[in-house]
């Protein structure tokens, strides 16, 4: 079981403006490989693997042109090329769209370094060839210092599998996964069924429920100072306003609108880690139980958001990110994660007598049986089926 660690850096200006010109190598050669692809597959040629590729990039590392490409890491642009060719694979084997070049201002910033290569104490992290002096004043570029003291495990047995650079429009992060032994449990509890809702974001079939936290007033506050920054973000735009030639407007950022797009990516930074800290708490309190089973159902958030009346709710309740953190956790604590077929009644179904409801509405939030009277709440209902379908396939 390979587990990720992802912890944030501390570089200094020198290191800052190195990170950014490592990733922008990577992000050439990206485009580059498949620019290579596309006038390839035009031509009438097959599929370039991405060796072939590396071949032609270490010729034109040879000419003048690009001898640039020598004063950085051969791992970021062997990686990027490998990542290219992937990504055109997957397009002819259908799993994925046609590859789009990557863009300066809008795609991840980001890049790879060598498991072979990279040194990780319990302060600072070496990457490769961020400076092409080997004076030892100078070898300290390659030292970058940790945010959070030994979080990622160190010694001679531990192999790191795919150390990767990332910018998150305020910090630079290092991610990199570890091999680790399951761990097993030898007394498990009952299993457990998870309803998610609009009102409550997590009712759970032993009578646990867990509150909506867009509802409290911390997130509304913050919420209300985000509206306030991004109309005053937007007036200024307007004052910059400038027309071209064509008719065309564009807008010239000043200094002033720099500082306003931080201060605006802040508070939405601030707002996903209060969400996405609320969501781990739930997910682990739930799997620290451990449960035999966990049975969650297969919502079709797409459709979902067609509601316009519930749709800013529902995208701010985060059910994927809930359901990708389940089903990690379960799988590091061997507990079974079920997910139920997308059409399973489960709020409409009596969880006394099994008779199920031909119609539902939003507003009935006490389900009422028809065949029994059995009176109960919606959501806990829902989540009460959910636990006997897991029964049923386990």
């Amino acid at each position: 079981m390979i587990k990720t660690y992802k912890v944030m850096l501390l570089p200094n200006n020198k290191q800052r403006t190195k990170l950014f010109e490592c990733a922008g190598v990577a992000r050439w050669a990206y485009n580059w490989a498949l620019e290579q692809q596309q006038t390839n597959y035009k031509n009438g040629g097959k599929f370039l693997s991405d060796g072939e590729l590396r071949k032609k990039l270490t010729e034109l590392k040879q000419t003048e042109e690009y001898t640039w490409l020598n004063n950085y890491s051969n791992n970021i642009t062997k990686q990027a090329i490998k990542d290219a060719s992937i990504a055109f694979k997957n397009f002819f084997e259908g799993r994925a769209k046609f590859p789009k070049f990557k863009s300066k201002k809008r795609s991840e910033i980001g890049f790879y370094q060598d498991t072979d290569k990279i040194v990780v104490t319990d302060t600072d992290v070496k990457l490769e060839k961020l400076t092409t002096s080997k004076k030892k004043n100078k070898q300290k570029l390659n030292w970058i210092r940790l945010a959070e003291k030994g979080k990622i495990p160190i010694g001679e047995n531990i192999k790191y599998s795919n150390p990767r650079i990332t910018f998150n429009g305020l910090h630079w992060w290092l991610s990199v996964g570890i091999e680790e032994k399951e761990i097993k449990n030898d007394k498990y509890t009952e299993g457990i069924g998870i309803d998610l809702g609009v009102k409550d974001l997590a009712i759970v079939s032993n009578g646990q429920k867990f509150t909506n936290i867009n509802k409290s007033s911390k997130v509304k506050k913050l919420e209300k100072r985000l509206k306030k920054l991004q109309r005053k973000l937007s007036k200024k735009y307007e004052l910059n306003k400038m027309k071209t030639e064509g008719g065309e407007c564009r807008y010239r950022k000043t200094k002033n609108i720099k500082k306003l797009e931080i201060l605006v990516l802040k508070e939405r930074r601030r707002l996903k880690n209060i969400r996405h800290n609320y969501i781990h708490q739930i997910t682990a309190s739930l799997v620290r139980t451990k449960p035999a089973y966990v049975v969650m159902e297969s919502l079709n958030t797409s459709g979902m958001l067609k509601n316009k009346k519930l749709s800013k709710s529902i995208q701010e309740q985060l059910f994927h990110e809930l359901k990708r953190q389940i089903e990690y956790k379960c799988a590091w604590n061997r507990i079974k994660f079920i997910l139920a077929d997308r059409f399973y009644p489960s709020s409409k179904t009596c969880s006394n007598c099994g008779s199920i409801k031909d119609k539902l509405s939003l507003s009935e939030r006490v389900f009422t049986c028809e065949e029994c009277g059995y009176r109960i709440d919606r959501d806990l209902n829902a989540s009460i089926n959910l636990e006997n379908y897991g029964k049923s396939i386990a």
